[in-house]
């Protein structure tokens, strides 16, 4: 029983996820939008572009986590981080010292 609500909720998670993501890949989008929102008087259109947006993000986070942009992105912080960078150096040139 346990195992399947750990189910539901890591499928819940993931799908949290790429919305989660694609909003945040999409963070400046945002304010253009709801100035948008101030513009446009009318409810239902602003419902739909927030529908519309949502739906978006979503899109946007399960292309972002399956085609391997953040990976990438974890490549590019590891590029300027002094401890990757040592940690590299020692893996391609190990110490040749006698034990």
């Amino acid at each position: 029983m346990m195992e399947q609500n750990t189910f539901k909720f890591l499928k819940f998670a993931l799908h949290k996820r790429y919305f989660d993501t694609g909003f945040s890949v999409t963070n400046y989008l945002k304010y253009p939008l709801v100035l948008l929102g101030f513009a446009i008087p009318q409810p239902k259109a602003i419902i739909i572009v927030a529908t519309l947006y949502a739906s978006f993000c979503y899109l946007l986070g399960w292309w972002w986590l399956n085609y391997g942009m953040t990976e990438a992105e974890t490549e590019i912080s590891n590029r300027y981080n002094p401890f990757v960078q040592e940690m590299r150096k020692l893996i391609v040139k190990p110490n040749k010292r006698k034990i």
